[in-house]
């Protein structure tokens, strides 16, 4: 077995020999580290795609192939989207976490026989003797063997924002960089364990970002997968019977029909473009952060972050730049001018010395070199002792910089002395202080050789440093104010320095609390995070365990840092936030990089995520609709032995333009929303109500054409042209408040419907055939119960549902109380109503008759066709009557000025009927007496005058 080398002098002064390094090698004991990788190519793809949803869609795709309907097979391009996004998410992922290298050193400088080798940190071996010089990183664990003035920054380690000071027996850790001194060092933890690669194999260990968006949406599927099975045997037999029985089906090939008809009820029923809209919507927030130098590890992190509700912030690196900065001088009293010019100038020496630390450093744009002096004598700057000295020939005296109380010991902490006070007050405000001295007598050889002061140091200035705060960090946390969110600041720094720089941030804390007080039971934990806000002194581990506490209390958490020890908390916070500038593990294994280290863009991030979740939430009752009403009709038509009233193709056309598409546009839009709980919950207490209503509409559709003995085509197009004119009420309605461009959409979409009812290419392909005038009849009052019918379920989910969630905290105004309204006030309320009841009647008898118009003249001559359009466009503008109806009884100006184009165009539209038709139409006439009548009411005092200006319309709220 292989034994360690103890520190012998020799092995101190010539290192480990060929064979013991071959011997280690031999034995594995190397630094080479290769963590397992988060997941591998093969799990990400069998995740993504051989899952029973992917496999149901998949396999109804093959079928459709096979028995030679591919046009009825669009569905599967969606399937074949979600699947391929799925795993470019995944692998984007997984590429980040598998780039993951703590160990970033170009080199290690080892001893070796006596001599210094330069290897790569991977071939250093354990018990190696390391040679640490300033510059370096430490390659692997170490116990410090001889140290000179030996410093390391462990700050991206541990969080100490202050070099350490290292003597023999000391521990230095792998991927901490030495600052100042020299020394060496052997190796006792490599590979694997050493104190980095530990938090790399931790933090490696995969896992997905937390999204309520996609576990609602996986949720929707979960289910509809576990029932798919049970309800297509059910519709199977159904089309069987109707197309023939189970004698003849198969024997005459009916059974291809009914098989066609089962997958069209099967595919209706999935919701097939709800998880690609999520991941474009995702993607393309990803796109516009990236724009703002916000990189996304994670496309549902741009979800997170408007969900989250406590934002953890390590000080170091986040609220500061982490670099010292030069404060301020305080003279104390007595000083001559002459020793206030020679004072500068011997601080202008420091700061401008070759050996210069990084805070002598700081003072150079305070203090700089005017007349360079020549030094005499010079006691460099000891980590152990805490102070350098030096004499100038130009200048009598010695000069003395250094840590007060180690260069006048107790006076520099006793209120009895000017000093002690000044040092006292300044470092209760967080500052990091630093004293001037100056003693007459000039150093001597003996002196530098003691390193030992002259006699006679009398205290000139105390200079006082702080850590540089980010310019962005006050606004960006105020803004987690006004949002309600929670802060917490976590440092491995000392609590009092912390909870200054919170105070200077804009934070009300009086002081910090120090982690090494912290209780050890989880629950305790939380209870003290919740009464505290700044923590110093907080090791990785605590940083992880205080993460998990405050989830533990139901909090989103938000974790934010850039060193090493902040690794672990980011990985298990909700959402994890690095800066560009940290260390590669935090980059990684975080959701979030700020590749400019703006902390300023954190807001941008939150608007996005929640014009993510608002806008999704809004499409996915678009998709959740179809899926309550398509199982409905399975099961309905199941279990009364109907046919399906759909082909595949139709429900792929009806579903592209009045599900896919316009949610596409609806879902990249404007929306600032406050993210409130309870996504899927809101989305079905409208899509099951709505779905509800559809299914039995197209029940009662299906019995009242069988009993009017139409054939099976004329049954189907009745059915498609339902489906399309309520699919549209229904985006219509879930697009409120409309704006110019949500009426282009939906106009747009109306449109396109039009031309595949119209063309006859369009018509031939998807089997759309003249329904008959009583059919038309009948279908067109069973829309407009329909359409009446989803209206009153949108008011009451309005009413019952979304009301709780709107006011101040939803970031929604309240509409002003009327109870001390005027007299005028309140007629002009009244009429104000009556105008909008009388815009919904309208809306809804104008979309009756146009579609009565429509199919009325459904034929292939030129003149008929121009009918038929108009009669759509009636329909059209019906439907956006009613869609901003309610706006107008909010008294929003853009409603009003809508609503007059729309009866305008309406009244433009029944002109044509009239003029052109070849009888009297006294829909038509009705329809234009109506719209005109109510243009006048709304354009006539008092009623105009109760309207706002259409820039300030209700319209534009941000409502879900």
């Amino acid at each position: 077995m292989l034994k360690s080398v103890e520190s012998t002098p020799d092995v101190v002064a010539t290192g480990l020999t060929r064979a013991e390094v071959a011997e280690r090698v031999a034995s594995g004991k190397t630094n080479a580290f290769v963590a397992d990788t988060s997941r591998s190519a093969w799990n990400i793809v069998r995740a993504n795609v051989f899952t029973l949803f992917n496999g149901i869609v998949f396999a109804c795709f093959l079928v459709l192939f096979l028995v030679g309907r591919w046009q009825d097979a669009l569905f599967g391009l969606a399937a074949f989207a979600n699947a391929i996004i799925g795993c470019v998410q995944e692998f984007r992922a997984k590429s980040a976490l598998d780039r993951l290298a703590l160990m970033n050193a170009p080199r290690a400088l080892v001893l070796r026989e006596g001599a210094e080798t330069e290897i790569a940190p991977t071939e250093v071996v354990l018990d190696e003797v390391l040679v640490l010089r300033a510059g370096e990183q430490v390659p692997a664990d170490a116990r410090i063997l001889t140290a000179r003035g030996l410093q390391i920054d462990e700050s991206m380690l541990t969080g100490e924002s202050d070099p350490v000071d290292k003597q023999p027996e000391d521990e230095a850790l792998s991927g901490a960089v030495v600052v100042a001194g020299e020394g060496t060092a052997q190796a006792t933890r490599v590979g694997a364990d050493s104190y980095a690669n530990h938090f790399a194999g931790e933090a490696k260990r995969f896992s997905l970002v937390s999204s309520e968006l996609r576990s609602s949406v996986n949720r929707v599927l979960k289910w509809v997968s576990w029932v798919i099975g049970p309800v297509g045997l059910l519709v199977l037999n159904a089309q069987i019977i109707v197309t023939g029985g189970y004698a003849t089906v198969f024997s005459s090939g009916a059974w291809v029909q009914a098989v066609v008809n089962t997958i069209a009820a099967l595919t209706a029923m999935i919701p097939l473009g709800l998880v690609l809209m999520t991941s474009i919507a995702f993607a393309v927030g990803a796109s516009r952060l990236a724009r703002r130098q916000v990189l996304v590890n994670e496309l549902p992190a741009v979800e997170g972050l408007a969900r989250v509700d406590v934002v953890c912030l390590d000080k170091t690196g986040t609220l500061t730049v982490g670099e010292i900065g030069f404060d301020e001088a305080h003279p104390l009293a007595g000083l001559t001018p002459e020793q206030t010019e020679a004072a500068a100038a011997a601080l202008a020496w420091y700061a401008a010395s070759p050996d210069a630390n990084a805070t002598a450093r700081s003072m150079r744009t305070a203090y700089p070199v005017t007349s360079p002096l020549a030094v005499a004598d010079y006691i460099p700057f000891s980590s152990a002792r805490k102070w350098s000295a030096v004499s100038f020939e130009e200048v009598a005296g010695t000069w003395v910089m250094g840590a007060p109380e180690m260069v006048f010991g107790d006076a520099a902490t006793t209120d009895a002395t000017e000093l002690g006070r000044t040092v006292t007050a300044l470092a209760e405000t967080g500052r990091r202080t630093l004293v001037l001295g100056h003693s007459d007598s000039s150093l001597n050889e003996a002196d530098v050789d003691s390193e030992r002061l002259p006699d006679g140091v009398t205290a000139i200035i105390v200079l006082t440093f702080r850590e540089q705060v980010r310019p962005d960090a006050a606004q960006t946390l105020e803004y987690f104010a006004r949002q309600e969110v929670g802060i917490r600041i976590i440092s491995g720094d000392n609590p009092r320095t912390v909870a200054a720089i919170a105070r200077e941030v804009g934070l009300d804390v009086a002081e910090g609390f120090d982690a090494r007080q912290l209780p050890e039971d989880d629950v305790e934990l939380a209870d003290v995070l919740d009464q505290h806000t700044v923590f110093g002194r907080v090791t990785p581990e605590q940083k992880k365990r205080m993460v998990t506490a405050l989830q533990s209390h139901g909090h989103t958490v938000a974790m934010t840092g850039d060193g090493v020890n902040d690794a672990l908390a980011i990985k298990a916070a909700d959402i994890g936030i690095a800066m560009n500038s940290g260390s590669p593990a935090t980059k990684a294994v975080a959701r979030l990089v700020l590749l400019d280290g703006q902390f300023s863009h954190l807001p941008d991030v939150v608007a996005e995520g929640r014009q993510v979740i608002a806008n999704i939430e809004r499409v996915s009752m678009l998709f959740l609709n179809k899926t309550v009403y398509a199982t409905l009709l399975a099961i309905i038509f199941g279990v009364f032995v109907l046919e399906f009233p759909f082909l595949p193709r139709q429900l792929s056309i009806t579903d592209g333009l009045t599900i896919g598409i316009p949610a596409f546009f609806l879902a990249l839009m404007p929306n600032a929303a406050r993210y409130v709980p309870g996504f899927l919950r809101r989305s079905l207490s409208f899509a099951i109500p709505s779905g509800i209503v559809v299914a039995l509409g197209l029940t009662w559709y299906t019995f009242v054409a069988r009993g009017l003995g139409v054939h099976e085509e004329q049954l189907r197009t009745g059915a498609t042209v339902i489906l399309a004119v309520v699919g549209i009420w229904v985006l219509a309605v879930l697009a409120r408040p409309l704006n110019r461009f949500k009426v282009l959409v939906v106009g747009a979409m109306f449109v396109l419907l039009i031309a595949v009812f119209t063309i006859p290419l369009a018509r031939e392909f998807f089997v759309l055939v003249d329904p008959g005038e009583d059919l038309a009849v009948a279908l067109s009052g069973i829309t407009i119960v329909m359409v009446a019918a989803i209206e009153v379920v949108r008011l009451l989910h309005r009413r019952f549902v979304l009301t709780p969630v709107v006011g101040p905290a939803s970031g929604r105004t309240l509409e002003p109380s009327a109870s001390h309204a005027t007299a005028p006030q309140a007629v002009a309320g009244i009429v104000t109503t009556v105008v909008a009841v009388l815009a919904y009647v309208f809306g809804i008898l104008a979309t009756g008759f146009g579609i009565l118009v429509f199919l009325g003249r459904y034929e292939t001559d030129a003149s008929a066709s121009v009918f038929s359009l108009t009669g759509a466009g009636i329909a059209l503008f019906g439907l956006l009557v009613l869609a901003v109806a309610a706006g107008v009884r909010r008294g929003s100006g853009l409603s009003r000025l809508m609503l007059t184009i729309f009866l305008g165009l309406a009244i433009a539209l029944s002109a044509i009927v009239l003029v052109f038709g070849d009888r009297w139409d006294w829909g038509a006439a009705v329809t234009a007496a109506a719209a005109a009548a109510i243009i006048v009411l709304l354009w006539t005092p008092p009623v105009s005058r109760r309207f706002g200006r259409i820039l300030e319309s209700s319209m534009g709220a941000t409502v879900p």
